[in-house]
């Protein structure tokens, strides 16, 4: 069994935005995320099939969400992001962490 650490990244500041797939199993992907700074590119919105609920681990970052204004995230923040919400980082920290869940939506389970 390997033990992995997601604080101790091995990577340098770039100018991208580095994404490591760290489990993928059916319907959902987990994903490391480490921001240097970046935007989205301009004029350009995420629009994706699948749920993505992301917490920023370490940071801070804007985003803007379609319809919705922008949310300031700091480190600890959270949220879920519907299926084809569009949405976009209008900014990050240069040491911004995030990690990433994404998955098919489904029925709400029974309270």
């Amino acid at each position: 069994m390997n033990v992995a650490n997601l604080f101790k990244n091995s990577s340098t500041p770039s100018d991208r935005e580095e994404i490591k797939r760290l489990v993928k199993s059916g319907d959902v992907r987990i994903e490391q995320i480490v921001s240097h700074g970046q935007p989205s590119p301009k004029g350009y919105w995420y629009d994706q099939p699948t749920a993505e609920w992301v917490v920023l681990l370490r940071g801070s970052a804007t985003l803007a969400m379609a319809g919705d204004g922008r949310i300031e995230l700091v480190a600890g923040d959270f949220l879920l992001i519907p299926a084809h919400l569009k949405h976009r980082v209008e900014r990050t920290s240069k040491d911004a962490l995030w990690l990433a869940v994404h998955f098919q939506e489904g029925p709400a389970a029974p309270g």
